[in-house]
This record gives C-alpha cells, structure tokens and sequence, in this order.
C-alpha cells in the first residue's frame, strides 16, 4: 500500500484531465537518411515542437535499466520506466549478473532441470531468440548455460532456434548459425551431443504476444515439439534455401526442422525432457510457456502429443499469474509504481491501446502486474489488433484508439488518460519505409485531433516515445553514410535505436506556473513525476526528477 499523494502549492491542476500520449518508436533521428518520422507530414508533430515546452528523454541502456548504453531500449523497459517512476535493473542485466556470479546455477529453478535430466537420462532443450540484441534475449546466455550443463555432465542438448533479424540485422541469421555451430562442435568433442533442432522466423513462430495470432505458437509447437514440417540437414541450408525460395527477412523465414541422414528428427520433445525458453523478456514468452504448463483444459490449438517435461523461463513472465511455475532468475521487483500511487489519491484513470501494446500501457505500465490496480478507478480498453503483415496497414488502429480517447476525455469521467500508438514501433520492424512514413502520419493526424479535444474541455497532453525506431530505418558507417548492401542499396535497419525521443507538454491554459523551459538530460523515468505535477501533485521524494521547473 502507497499513501495519497501531496498537494503541490505551485501548481493547481487543470479543470480538464492529463493525457499521456506514447507513441511509440518515434525518436529525434541522428541521421537523415533513413529518418522516417522527418520524412513523414507531420504538421501536428512539428506545432507542437515549434510551439509548446519541450525537451529530450533518454530511452536506452542505463536510463531504462539496462546494461550499458549500447544496449536499445525497448517497449516494456520503457513502460516500466515510465510507469514506476524509477529506473530498475532490467531482464538483460540480472540475468548476466545471475550468469557471472554463478548464482543461476546454485538457485532451485537451473538445479531442478539439470537434475530431472541426469535423473532420465534425457535431453536438455532450449528454445528462445537466437541473436546478441539483448531485448528478448542475448546468444551468450545460451552458451554459457550450454557449458554449464555440458560440464554438470549432461551429454544431450537440442537447440530450437527463433531467427531475429528484428533486434539486429535483418538478413544476419547466419552471422550467428555459423560460429554457434563452431561452438557446437567443441562440446561435442568433450562428449556432449549437442545440436541445433529446429527454428524459424521469430514472426513466423512461437513468440507471439498478447493473443494475437496463436497460430504462430502452433506452428513452433509442431517445429519443436512434434519435429514435423519440412526437413533439412542443417540450419544453414535451411535459412539458405528459404532465403532464396522466399526472399524473406530473418524473422519472416519458414519454420524448419533438423533430420539426420534417415529423415528422422534430430530434437524432438520427449516425456522426461527438459525445457529451458531462454529469452529473459515477457511479452512473447508467455504464450509458449503456457502450452508447456497448460493442463487438459488448455484450449487454444490441438497439442496432439503433451510431453512431461520439466519447463523453465529464464525469467518469470508473469507474476500475478505465475507464468511459467519455474524460472532461472528473478524479475525485478517494482514496486510503488506511478499508478499505485494515482489510485490511492481516487485519480480516475483511462488506459487504451490496440493488441499489440495493450498490455504495455497496463500490464508493464503497472510494474508488471497483471489486472486493476483499483476496478473502481480505472478502465483498461483493448482495441483488438489487425492480423496482417503491419507494412500492409501502416495506420494500425490509430483511428480507434483515438474514438475511443476522446470518448473518454468527453465523458468527464477521467483525470488522467494514457495511450500507446504503436506504429512507430512495429511498422518501423517491418523495415519498410514507405509504410513507416505513413505510420507515422497516421500518429501525426491523431495528435491533432486530441489536440482539439484538450482545447476543449481544458486539460493537458504530454507527448513522448517509449524508445526510438521510425527514426532509424537504415544502418550507417562510423561517418554518417548508410552502409550499403550487396544488392547495391543501403542497408534496412529494422531494430530500435539508440536516439533520444521527445517529451512535449502541451497546456493551453499556462499561466506561468513553471518555466517553458523544461529540464534537459533525464531518462523516460521522469514521466511518471511530470503527470503527478501537472495533476496538481508532488511526486515521491524518491520519483526520478519531473521535468517541471516550478517558477516560485
């Protein structure tokens, strides 16, 4: 339990409510080729840097928890950030800490896999993002639970493999096929049987997220589990030839499944086994994991064969719902978050967004929780998702979000709302930059009309981005150039960027309560204190700063 919030003397509130509009992946470009929201029209985007309060945000690396400011910032990291006010050691981080300090495999969830192996003398799976991106998960990871297990003694592991091509580069898969199957050789010469098994485009199977498409989850659970589809000798020749066949980006690629010489699968999941999902994030972790835990009442496609296996998450991808049972590292544990707060102060709150990020201006926003913070106060509107490719429909849902807002805001129900525009982000992976562009204009036409429902019943609108993405579509060389590809053409950039993203405050009844000039150098945390002030509040002592400087 949080107490009230206090009064802050210098600012009264506004007699309208505070809207927090997310859109997400939409950064300040560092370059201009491939900036996709510079190219866009974006005439309500470009008034409102022209003509309100505004500054920067750090979205990556430490800021939002990270390891290192190499490392992209993502959308839950962002929304947690967001949300709790404060910045906390996030998935990547307490994992490789977990890792170095060996503390992984001395803890109850790693002992109970290895053991129900060596107990069956049976095989060690591991299932997850197979890249370096660090936002699902990192190839490291993997290797060093490998040699951990190879050196417990346990001689049988299988690899299933979900190509990214969306955290790095699109076409790089084999960048990382190649050496790993280097690796793979070295722990079969210590008498370790270990091997890839099967694998696909991360969008083509297994990790969906939020609902959205459990056919995706059905399909790699024919590719892991059950070892059918089509079969190849080898990874490699499996992405070669779908590559060629296909001309799809890594995470579009078919899924694949490893024979031997006989035809017969190299990895498939049997009673006894066990099962590591080694990527550390949630989102797209929790649909494969209940189809591993799920019982007879487990409805969402035809399982045909359910193996007893003993099944790990690296992390615990739910906590209100316990999903998976067991994980190898603790999540972090946010407490006290913005919205906590807000409930116990009786602010009724609005949160919508469509699937796709429906459960980051909730689920994540709330410190991973799932659920009301308080059913009385709150209202949580999810506007279902299109199932199509997002280059197809660039605009999303954008135009329902907004219905559904100024809905909301007329009401007069609401003193603060939030919302995610998720085109940004998620046209931006596509790598497609005419849909982009128009993502971004689709994001672009709805900041206008909220902008006209705050003029009219007298409120606040804050406009920021969870972390950059539309504004990076290209990769470019240490002078600025885009890299260029074999074909010729530069290279597509569809992972997040390292950019900082806009943080706009929009009040159209200022009367000089605090400067125009907002405070420079602070992370996306500081979200969370600006709302608590411009609702009229002071934020916890201990809240990342506001980017509010009152004029006492």
């Amino acid at each position: 339990m949080v107490d009230a919030l206090k009064k802050a003397p210098w600012f009264p509130g506004r007699k309208g409510p505070v809207l927090l509009v997310i859109m997400d992946g939409v950064g300040f470009g560092k370059y201009a080729d491939g900036d996709a929201v510079k190219a866009a029209y974006t005439p309500n985007l470009d008034w409102f840097l022209a003509n309100c309060p505004n500054t920067k945000l750090k979205a990556h690396g430490v800021a939002v928890g990270l390891p290192s400011d190499a490392d992209m910032g993502n959308s839950e990291v962002g929304h947690n950030a967001m949300g709790a006010g404060r910045v906390f050691d996030q998935g990547a981080k307490l994992v490789s800490n977990s890792i170095a300090s060996k503390k992984m495999f001395a803890d109850q969830g790693w002992t109970e896999v290895a053991e129900n192996v060596k107990k069956n003398h049976s095989t060690l799976h591991f299932i997850g993002l197979f890249s370096d991106g660090n936002v699902h998960s990192h190839i490291d990871h993997l290797k060093a639970m490998m040699e951990e297990a190879a050196a417990q003694g346990i001689d049988k592991i299988r690899v299933h493999i979900l190509l990214d091509g969306r955290d790095v580069g699109e076409t790089s898969a084999l960048d990382y096929v190649l050496p790993f199957e280097e690796f793979l050789a070295g722990l079969r010469q210590r008498g370790c049987d270990a091997r890839i098994a099967s694998g696909g485009g991360r969008m083509f199977i297994t990790m969906d997220r939020y609902n959205a498409n459990w056919a995706m989850v059905e399909r790699g659970w024919k590719t892991h589990v059950l070892g059918e589809g089509r079969t190849f000798p080898s990874a490699q020749a499996a992405i070669e030839t779908l590559r060629q066949e296909t001309h799809a980006i890594d995470q579009d690629l078919g899924a694949f499944v490893i024979a031997d010489p006989a035809g017969k699968p190299v990895g498939t999941i049997q009673d006894g086994d066990s099962v590591v999902y080694f990527n550390f994030r949630g989102d797209r972790a929790i649909e494969i994991s209940q189809a591993f835990e799920g019982g007879e009442e487990f409805s969402r496609f035809d399982r045909v064969r359910v193996p007893k296996v003993c099944y790990a998450g690296m992390m615990q991808y739910d906590g209100d719902l316990h999903i998976p049972s067991r994980y190898l590292v603790s999540p972090p544990a946010i407490d006290r978050t913005s919205g906590e707060y807000l409930a116990a102060t009786g602010i009724t709150t609005f949160a919508c967004s469509e699937t796709q990020k429906y459960g980051h201006v909730t689920y994540f926003y709330n410190g991973n929780k799932s659920g009301y913070i308080d059913e009385k106060l709150e209202k949580y509107l999810e506007v279902p998702s299109d199932i199509v490719p997002f280059e197809q429909r660039p605009w999303m849902k954008g135009a329902e979000i907004t219905d559904a807002l100024l809905e909301a805001i007329e009401s007069g129900k609401y003193r603060h709302l939030r919302c995610n525009f998720p085109n940004g982000d998620m046209v931006g992976h596509t790598g497609s930059f005419p849909a982009v562009r128009i993502g971004v204009e689709a994001v672009d036409l709805c900041l206008g009309r909220l902008k006209e429902a705050i003029d009219r019943v007298g409120g606040v609108m804050v406009i920021t981005a969870d972390h950059g993405n539309a504004d990076d579509m290209l990769e470019h060389a240490k002078d600025g150039s885009p890299k260029m590809g074999e074909n010729g053409k530069p290279k597509v950039k569809t992972s997040h960027s390292l950019n900082p993203v806009p943080c706009i405050v929009y009040d159209p009844q200022y009367q000089g309560e605090y400067k125009k000039e907002l405070k420079e150098g602070l992370g996306i945390s500081s979200i969370a204190a600006t709302l608590m002030n411009l609702l009229g509040y002071e934020a916890p002592e201990d809240y990342d700063s506001s980017v509010l400087q009152p004029n006492k």
